[in-house]
């Protein structure tokens, strides 16, 4: 038996573009995720990555960008 009344997909929210936050031209060349940025941090001090850094990353890249 189906419910009256709101039609359509429940649960499901539609896709935010991220924020978007503009660095000076010299500290940046392209735009970069908030992510990415936290991988490169976490490289380079020599923290090996795992399986969870990659969905982390992703999160973070939904969330925030750097920009030009």
């Amino acid at each position: 038996m189906k419910k009256k009344g709101r039609t359509g997909d429940r649960g499901e929210k539609p896709e935010r573009e991220p924020r978007r936050v503009r660095l000076p031209r010299f500290l940046i060349e392209e735009e970069i995720g908030l992510g990415d940025a936290v991988k490169r941090v976490t490289y380079a001090v020599g923290i090996k990555p795992c399986g969870g850094c990659e969905q982390r990353a992703a999160a973070l890249n939904r969330w925030m960008h750097f920009t030009r």
